[in-house]
């Protein structure tokens, strides 16, 4: 039986009154009703979407216009260049899709599902469901580190705490009790409820929030920064060029109105259309999708899900990552080392062996029992035979607060780290307990301490009373991956700086970071020191962004100290936010939910693939295996499309700059342009086209550094002005000495050729003498050059001219002259922000 609920939003079931598990006929009602939780989450762009991106541009409505011009006068082989930007278009779209689909398909295996309760014959029955089988008025179950999936409201809490940052800002958790509403969205921090759903789907509170955190596109990227610049001035010149070139062939054919009576004016739109084309640099963009798609597939098939393509280039500018110990650099997993019991004897309570120590360790099993309880409270309880003490009341386990607490019929008892619960004491039982703990910590092990409280079950709002008696010291043993120095060394090899942060105790974290070199080789056998997190200063708000000052303060001790322990939450934001102000490029590594906010506020976060899934949601790459050791792979990816981008983006900039070049002088000569669109299309593809799209997949590593358009251009403008002068010069003294346009059309491409692939051979390097695959590709090129030259078919079809000696000697002298300046601008001007991957 239902009843309208007086908030429901419009167009929403009736909720019940006396909301309980629901039966499979229910279920079935609100799916047939449409009351169901699905929300579209794609981790790339829709088809649609990447369709509009490879065939709707500026640029590609230039080149049909001008292949409608060039057909309009008969001349179709002048308009092959439509196909080449069709089939362009096809791979482009063909390559994203296809990481579209594994992408989406790998998100699905990495989304976490939902625990419902559900009545079935038998009684009421829990079943995990996918997020978008969730329900209207399903009885939802919530733990720690879950990302609440759907509104709803509380109906039976044991220490819910919801961290409402993502939906609010506040950064301090929101204690739950019954009957409050919790928001789709935020996250459970501690604790765990049943909520009865009140709404779902695109009814729901800030649905948006995940489906925000997977939008196509959030990661800044330098490179695609630096092409849309480029773009962006050749698309406010190209229009009045295209119309001042147009004017000026018109009237180096005699006239405009001449030209439409002897049917020259097709000559003119012709030559029009090819300086036209010739200043499109279309590949760029292309081969930059291409490059995204290409890594994010190599990734998945790797185990990496990439939830925003970009992220992929981000990969090649960290030069800092930040490592959350546990599920990173060890694999989550606690055992128990040993127990010791350290209840002071006062010779009424049996000391070690006496019913209080019986108690205690009771209560280690009951916390063990409990379905909720944390990987740290199974190991403390693991193999207690004491029968399990009957909790009356519990304060869950917070990151923030670094405890949980519970409450007996006898006694109320703590769970936490030592020096959280005995931190400021000088007592004989904290001296004498810490000092056990110190030489646990030391070997690397973690310690926890459960503790006796007089008082009564401490308030998780106020400080800890001072009275806490030490009652049972647990000894932990955290297993490190075997594969973690291994890892951290390639990345100190590569120049990434390691920050180990970790809410353990600092030195227990500097044992850990010593045994696998976090310190990198200039470590050598000196032991890493934890640097308390406690002891950072705290950074504030002003006007809700960080405050500068006391964000400086926090960085000049992260340049002094790379591991830290009893790290708060807050303080990991805050450590991101501090190295960022510095100027560097953060990555972060987690897996618990206290990393959500700072894997979302780093350049590049990173989940494991078993985190919690509001870490999952907001990291930008998810190791869906968990293996640290996947990171250097991925950090390839990165630096190989960044590094040979830089390597081919060079050749079409020096493209665009010798074709805005001819341009401007043929306008302002008024002459016949040097070429037609096949000439053009022929040396576009052999120099440009089909290498580039070779040199920019092979493997990479070199680290990538900051100013990549910058270094491009430094390169690409010098040369681009060379072949631009070298070709009007060959160009205008073939006619000069009364060649026929067409033959000097002729000795212009094959300046062009031979300039052109000289660029190539730049890219291309180092050659190592021959022996390096690219060499063989430039001799490739060049050959295929000269079989168009030589072939009658492939001659007569690109409009080429069979040359003399004289036209020969001519081109072969420019030629010559411009390798010689190309190569002195290369090493003079270029060198002064060379990417050291080209040689």
């Amino acid at each position: 039986m239902t009843t309208p609920a007086d908030d429901a939003p419009a167009g929403t079931l009736a909720t019940t009154t006396v909301p309980g598990p629901l039966t499979e006929a229910q279920v079935a009602e609100r799916v047939a009703a449409g009351q169901v939780n699905h929300v579209k989450r794609a981790s790339s762009r829709s088809l649609g979407a990447i369709l509009r991106a490879n065939v709707l541009t500026l640029f590609n409505l230039i080149l049909a216009i001008a292949a409608v011009l060039v057909l309009a006068t008969g001349s179709w082989p002048d308009a092959v260049f439509a196909v080449v930007m069709v089939v362009n278009a096809g791979i482009g779209i063909a390559t994203e899709y296809r990481a579209k689909r594994t992408l989406d398909q790998l998100s699905l295996l990495t989304e976490s599902p939902a625990r419902v309760r559900r009545a079935t014959p038998a009684g009421a029955e829990d079943v995990d469901v996918p997020l978008a089988e969730i329900v209207l008025d399903d009885v939802l179950l919530l733990a720690t580190g879950d990302q609440v999936p759907a509104d709803g409201t509380v109906l039976d809490v044991a220490g819910l705490e919801i961290d409402e940052s993502m939906l609010t800002g506040e950064s301090r958790s929101v204690r739950k009790q019954t009957g409050d509403p919790v928001l789709s969205g935020s996250v459970v921090v501690a604790g765990s409820a049943a909520v009865h759903v009140t709404a779902v789907g695109a009814d729901a509170y800030a649905q948006r929030i995940a489906t925000e955190a997977r939008r196509f596109s959030v990661a800044r990227s330098e490179l695609r920064e630096g092409i849309n610049k480029v773009l962006a001035v050749v698309s406010v010149g190209i229009v009045p060029v295209a119309l001042l070139l147009a004017w000026s062939q018109l009237r180096s054919t005699g006239g405009i109105t001449s030209s439409f009576h002897d049917g020259s004016w097709r000559d003119a739109v012709v030559a029009a259309v090819a300086g036209v084309v010739g200043m499109i640099p279309e590949g760029l963009v292309l081969l930059t999708s291409l490059n995204f798609a290409l890594a994010a597939i190599l990734l998945a098939r790797q185990g990496v899900l990439v939830q925003e393509l970009p992220a992929v280039e981000v990969l090649a500018r960290v030069d800092v990552l930040c490592l959350d110990k546990t599920g990173t650099i060890t694999d989550g997993t606690v055992g128990l080392s040993e127990r010791h019991v350290v209840l002071p004897d006062d010779g009424t309570q049996g000391g070690a062996s006496g019913p209080r120590a019986r108690s205690a360790l009771a209560v280690l099993a009951a916390q063990a029992a409990d379905p909720g309880a944390n990987a740290t409270a199974l190991a403390a309880g693991d193999g207690i035979d004491e029968r399990p003490a009957v909790v009356t009341d519990a304060v869950p386990f917070s990151s923030a607060r670094k405890w949980s607490a519970v409450a007996t019929a006898e006694r109320a008892y703590v769970l936490g780290g030592p020096d959280v619960l005995l931190g400021g004491r000088d007592d004989d039982a904290a001296r004498d307990t810490l000092a056990l703990v110190r030489e646990a910590a030391g070997a690397g092990s973690r310690v926890v301490l459960l503790a006796e409280a007089p008082a009564g079950l401490p308030d998780p709002e106020q400080p800890l009373p001072p009275d806490l008696v030490p009652a049972v010291v647990c000894v932990l043993g955290e297993h490190v991956r075997p594969d973690a120095a291994q890892t951290l060394a390639y990345f100190h090899q590569q120049g990434v700086r390691t920050i180990v942060i970790s809410g353990d105790d600092p030195e227990t974290v500097g044992a850990i970071a010593t045994g696998v070199r976090s310190g990198g080789p200039e470590q050598g056998d000196t032991p890493l020191v934890g640097y308390d997190a406690r002891q950072l200063p705290d950074v504030a708000d002003v006007d809700g962004k960080p405050d500068p000052d006391s964000l400086a303060a926090l960085a000049e001790i992260l340049d002094e100290h790379g591991v830290y322990g009893r790290v708060r939450p807050e303080q990991k934001r805050a450590i991101v936010h501090a190295l960022q102000s510095r100027g560097h490029v953060v990555a972060m590594t987690g897996d618990g939910v206290n990393d959500a906010l700072a894997l979302k506020d780093a350049d590049l976060g990173i989940a494991m693939g078993n985190g919690a899934p509001a870490t999952k949601a907001v990291a930008r790459l998810v190791l869906v295996d968990g293996r640290f050791s996947t990171l250097p792979g991925v950090v390839g990816q990165g630096r190989r499309v960044m590094a040979n981008m830089e390597r081919v983006a060079g050749l079409f900039l020096t493209k665009t700059t010798y074709a805005a070049l001819l341009a401007v002088a043929v306008v302002l000569l008024a002459v016949p342009y040097p070429f037609l669109p096949r000439h053009l299309t022929l040396v576009s593809s052999l120099t440009i086209g089909i290498p580039a799209f070779f040199l920019a997949l092979p493997p990479n590593d070199t680290r990538y550094v900051s100013g990549f358009l910058r270094r491009v251009l430094t390169y690409a403008v010098p040369s681009g002005v060379v072949i631009g002068a070298g070709v009007l010069t060959a160009y205008l003294v073939s006619r000069g000495q009364g060649d026929p346009t067409v033959e000097a059309r002729s000795v212009a491409t094959l300046v062009l050729l031979g300039l052109a692939l000289w660029v190539l051979g730049i890219a291309a390097r180092p050659w190592r003498h021959g022996r390096s695959w690219r060499f063989w590709l430039v001799i490739a090129m060049a050959a295929c050059a000269a079989g168009a030259w030589a072939i009658p078919f492939t001659r007569d079809f690109f409009a080429l001219e069979v040359l003399d000696a004289g036209q020969l000697a001519l081109a072969a002298v420019v030629v010559v002259v411009g390798w010689a300046l190309i190569e002195i601008a290369y090493r003079v001007i270029g060198a002064r922000g060379r990417h050291p991957s080209i040689s």
